[in-house]
């Protein structure tokens, strides 16, 4: 099971993003505050979880947090900021939308540019260590997804209710065949080969 917090009695808030890797859609990031009681021994890293896990996951969290709060930013600001900066204001982002500020901040990952006061603890592979950064990267995962599938709505033809904007040979393709949509990430490669995937 994993830890409840890094410091008891702490109000900590745990961090995380989804959708560094896509070529299309927002960069996504929670910020989720636990209950000191709180345990749940499915709650994980939302990369080991089922589809269904992750919702069922989401409804409780949401339920049963302190608070939590989820930030996106779109890919023409990704474009602007780079990615790992725009992922990094997307937490701070949500940090700031908490109804409860908490005392300190559990980043999942290795690399954090503070826009808030609240000091902070990077954590490689913290979703997998503490229970408030896999709640976060559930809620992260969860409202990105959701997102995509709205898009897909609108453009179809890339496969996002499947790929979710992550670089497939059909996302490549379709890019290829119909050009990038104004949601596509164009300071990333959106280009490659067919020879690569025929």
């Amino acid at each position: 099971m994993l830890a409840p917090c890094l410091i008891t009695g702490r109000r900590e808030a745990g961090c995380d993003e989804a959708g560094r890797g896509p070529l299309a859609g927002p960069v996504v990031a929670a910020a989720v505050i636990l209950p000191p009681d709180y345990g749940n021994p499915l709650l994980n890293d939302s990369k080991q979880l089922s589809e269904r896990q992750r919702n069922q996951l989401r409804i409780e969290i949401e339920r049963e947090a302190m608070a939590w709060a989820v930030a996106v930013v779109e890919a023409e600001e990704i474009d602007r900021l780079n990615i790992l900066h725009a992922s990094t204001h997307a937490m701070c982002l949500a940090v700031k939308q908490l109804s409860l500020k908490p005392e300190f901040l559990l980043i999942d990952g290795n690399r954090f540019y503070n826009e808030t006061d609240i000091p902070y603890q990077c954590i490689v592979k913290g979703d997998a260590k503490y229970m408030p950064i896999a709640a976060a990267s559930i809620l992260a995962k969860t409202h990105r997804d959701e997102l995509m599938l709205q898009l897909h709505e609108q453009y179809p033809l890339y496969g996002w209710d499947r790929n979710k904007g992550y670089p497939t040979a059909e996302h490549y393709r379709a890019i290829e065949e119909h050009g990038p949509t104004p949601f596509h990430r164009h300071s990333f490669t959106l280009y490659k080969q067919h020879s690569l995937f025929d």
